[in-house]
């Protein structure tokens, strides 16, 4: 039988839609008020989705060890940041929510005990948006 576990974990972060390779006016024109400083801080909720066949012992995956997995891959490193300027993996890349769900997931795969598969990383910037990442690109 398969089963799919979700976890989520929030943190607190802050960022602005700027690419530094442009000029400040085409930066604006693209990302209107999102551009400027000071950036802009969201609660993102970030849903992980596991799967795996059930076990003797009726667990996926130990909690304890997802959740150290999430701590140091997700909330540690972002918490309370700047991401442009503070994560050096959106020091050239735009910290979106779909970049965000891009990036956990390559980590978070990488962390897995075997026989646990990542399904799914949900980002959400607030209730009205999020992004899915299923999978390296």
């Amino acid at each position: 039988m398969s089963l799919t576990l979700t976890r989520t974990v929030t943190f607190h972060a802050r960022h602005r839609l700027y690419r530094p390779e442009w000029s400040a006016d085409e930066n604006r024109r693209v990302f209107g008020r999102l551009s400027e400083e000071p950036p802009h801080g969201h609660d993102y909720r970030c849903a992980v989705t596991v799967s795996g066949s059930h076990t003797p012992s009726d667990l996926l995956v130990d909690l304890a060890q997802l959740d150290a997995i999430l701590q140091d891959e997700i909330v540690r490193p972002h918490d309370g940041r700047y991401l442009n300027r503070e994560v050096p993996a959106f020091a050239r890349t735009l910290p979106t929510c779909e970049a965000m769900a891009a990036h956990f997931y390559a980590r978070l795969a990488a962390r897995l005990p075997g026989g646990v598969r990542l399904e799914r990383v949900r980002v959400s910037e607030d209730p009205t948006l999020y992004a899915d990442c299923t999978g390296p690109a």
